[in-house]
């Protein structure tokens, strides 16, 4: 091989040689931001539309209200799903923004796990409230 076949090397000599990525991670996650953001426009917008204009404003709102709404699977799902990718999305823009400007890796890995735990818990404890709902309570 000719000095002029091999490929340039950009890193400086003795920098630490970094393993060539083997998923598509990032590429999935970027994908996602934007569907998902698309997706959350219409579930919040529709979701402010028909509260606020369409359901009588949000002086309206109170545990019967819930209560009746939440009885539809279909508004379980809207909300579940609007749950869902909020978190899932809010969670991912801020695993990039730690990976952006946490420089040491143990703060990046802490951090991370603060945010996974946190959006985990969030989730979960969202999507017990929308399915146990009961509203014989009020």
């Amino acid at each position: 091989m000719s000095v002029a076949d091999r490929p340039l090397d950009l890193e400086p000599p003795g920098a630490p040689r970094r393993p060539p990525a083997s998923s598509n991670f990032e590429l999935n996650s970027w994908i996602f931001m934007r569907v998902s953001g698309v997706v959350l426009i219409f579930l919040v917008l529709g979701h402010l539309v028909i509260m606020n204009i369409l359901d009588g404003g949000v002086q309206r709102i109170n545990f019967a209200f819930v209560a009746g709404r939440w009885a539809s699977p279909f508004w379980q799902v809207w909300d579940l799903a609007m749950l869902w990718l909020a978190m899932l999305h809010g969670g991912n823009g801020l695993r990039t923004i730690i990976n952006d400007y946490a420089e040491r890796d143990q703060t990046r890995f802490w951090l991370k796990m603060l945010l996974y735990v946190s959006a985990a818990f969030i989730i979960l404890l969202g999507t017990l409230v929308i399915f146990t709902f009961d509203p014989s309570i009020g």
